[in-house]
Protein backbone atom coordinates (compact mmCIF):
# COMPACT_ATOMS: atom_id res chain seq x y z
CA UNK A 1 0.00 0.00 0.00
CA UNK A 2 2.37 2.85 -0.96
CA UNK A 3 0.74 6.21 -1.44
CA UNK A 4 -1.68 5.50 1.11
CA UNK A 5 -1.35 7.25 4.52
CA UNK A 6 -3.55 6.11 7.34
CA UNK A 7 -5.59 4.62 4.47
CA UNK A 8 -6.40 6.96 2.23
CA UNK A 9 -5.23 7.49 -1.11
CA UNK A 10 -2.35 10.49 -0.96
CA UNK A 11 -3.57 11.40 2.48
CA UNK A 12 -1.67 12.46 5.14
CA UNK A 13 -1.34 10.47 8.44
CA UNK A 14 -3.37 11.56 10.79
CA UNK A 15 -4.74 14.78 9.58
CA UNK A 16 -6.45 16.37 6.54
CA UNK A 17 -4.44 16.64 3.29
CA UNK A 18 -2.72 20.65 2.79
CA UNK A 19 -4.14 21.32 6.26
CA UNK A 20 -1.63 22.70 8.89
CA UNK A 21 -3.72 21.64 12.08
CA UNK A 22 -4.96 25.16 13.20
CA UNK A 23 -7.94 26.91 12.94
CA UNK A 24 -8.84 30.11 11.74
CA UNK A 25 -8.07 32.64 14.76
CA UNK A 26 -11.15 33.14 16.75
CA UNK A 27 -10.92 36.63 18.53
CA UNK A 28 -13.96 37.76 20.78
CA UNK A 29 -14.37 41.12 21.25
CA UNK A 30 -15.01 42.86 24.86
CA UNK A 31 -18.43 44.61 24.82
CA UNK A 32 -18.13 48.38 25.59
CA UNK A 33 -19.45 48.63 29.01
CA UNK A 34 -22.53 49.97 29.48
CA UNK A 35 -23.66 52.91 31.77
CA UNK A 36 -21.43 55.00 33.58
CA UNK A 37 -17.99 53.82 34.85
CA UNK A 38 -17.92 53.68 38.69
CA UNK A 39 -15.17 56.03 39.94
CA UNK A 40 -14.67 56.79 43.90
CA UNK A 41 -15.80 60.13 45.38
CA UNK A 42 -11.90 60.53 45.61
CA UNK A 43 -10.58 60.06 42.63
CA UNK A 44 -13.56 62.88 41.08
CA UNK A 45 -12.68 65.50 43.89
CA UNK A 46 -9.54 65.96 41.60
CA UNK A 47 -11.69 66.34 38.53
CA UNK A 48 -13.80 69.34 39.82
CA UNK A 49 -12.91 72.40 38.49
CA UNK A 50 -16.29 74.14 39.88
CA UNK A 51 -17.32 73.86 43.75
CA UNK A 52 -20.36 76.10 45.13
CA UNK A 53 -20.65 76.08 48.61
CA UNK A 54 -24.01 75.09 50.10
CA UNK A 55 -25.87 77.93 51.82
CA UNK A 56 -26.47 76.58 55.57
CA UNK A 57 -30.15 76.41 55.78
CA UNK A 58 -31.34 78.74 58.40
CA UNK A 59 -33.31 76.56 60.09
CA UNK A 60 -30.85 73.72 60.40
CA UNK A 61 -28.57 76.23 61.55
CA UNK A 62 -31.05 77.65 64.62
CA UNK A 63 -31.79 73.80 64.97
CA UNK A 64 -28.30 73.42 65.68
CA UNK A 65 -28.39 70.72 62.98
CA UNK A 66 -25.06 69.10 61.48
CA UNK A 67 -23.76 66.38 59.56
CA UNK A 68 -23.03 65.06 56.47
CA UNK A 69 -25.34 64.57 53.12
CA UNK A 70 -24.16 61.67 50.79
CA UNK A 71 -25.51 62.24 47.07
CA UNK A 72 -25.16 59.67 44.16
CA UNK A 73 -23.88 61.33 41.39
CA UNK A 74 -23.89 60.10 37.73
CA UNK A 75 -21.26 62.73 35.59
CA UNK A 76 -21.83 63.40 31.62
CA UNK A 77 -18.81 63.08 29.28
CA UNK A 78 -18.99 66.65 29.60
CA UNK A 79 -18.52 67.14 33.34
CA UNK A 80 -21.80 68.41 34.21
CA UNK A 81 -23.92 66.97 37.12
CA UNK A 82 -26.44 64.52 34.87
CA UNK A 83 -28.65 63.34 38.14
CA UNK A 84 -28.34 63.51 41.72
CA UNK A 85 -29.92 61.73 44.21
CA UNK A 86 -29.65 61.83 48.48
CA UNK A 87 -28.09 58.68 49.72
CA UNK A 88 -27.77 59.47 53.54
CA UNK A 89 -27.94 62.40 55.56
CA UNK A 90 -30.16 65.38 58.14
CA UNK A 91 -33.29 65.96 55.88
CA UNK A 92 -33.39 69.55 56.93
CA UNK A 93 -29.58 69.87 55.29
CA UNK A 94 -30.49 67.43 51.41
CA UNK A 95 -32.30 70.69 49.55
CA UNK A 96 -28.51 72.46 50.07
CA UNK A 97 -26.57 69.96 49.19
CA UNK A 98 -28.71 69.13 46.87
CA UNK A 99 -28.84 72.81 45.49
CA UNK A 100 -24.88 73.21 46.00
CA UNK A 101 -23.70 70.06 43.92
CA UNK A 102 -25.97 70.39 41.06
CA UNK A 103 -24.00 73.31 39.70
CA UNK A 104 -20.55 71.34 40.11
CA UNK A 105 -18.18 70.97 37.05
CA UNK A 106 -15.68 68.44 36.80
CA UNK A 107 -13.42 68.27 33.85
CA UNK A 108 -14.24 65.34 31.82
CA UNK A 109 -13.20 61.89 32.72
CA UNK A 110 -11.14 59.88 30.31
CA UNK A 111 -11.22 56.56 30.22
CA UNK A 112 -9.57 54.23 27.30
CA UNK A 113 -8.61 57.91 25.37
CA UNK A 114 -12.79 59.02 25.88
CA UNK A 115 -14.81 61.20 27.88
CA UNK A 116 -17.05 58.88 29.48
CA UNK A 117 -20.10 58.86 31.84
CA UNK A 118 -19.29 58.42 35.46
CA UNK A 119 -20.80 57.62 38.63
CA UNK A 120 -19.97 58.43 42.00
CA UNK A 121 -20.61 59.32 45.73
CA UNK A 122 -20.27 63.05 46.37
CA UNK A 123 -20.18 63.73 50.29
CA UNK A 124 -21.34 67.44 51.37
CA UNK A 125 -20.33 68.25 54.65
CA UNK A 126 -22.51 70.67 57.32
CA UNK A 127 -20.49 72.22 60.35
CA UNK A 128 -22.01 74.79 62.22
CA UNK A 129 -18.61 76.14 63.79
CA UNK A 130 -17.70 76.50 59.73
CA UNK A 131 -14.96 74.66 59.75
Amino acid sequence: MSGMAGGVPGGVMGGIAGGTGAGPAIVVAKPKPTGPARISSGVMAGQLVNKTQPVYPPIARAAHQSGSVVLHAIISKTGSIEDLKVVSGPAMLQGAALDAVRSWRYKPYILNGEPTEVETTVVVNFNLNGG
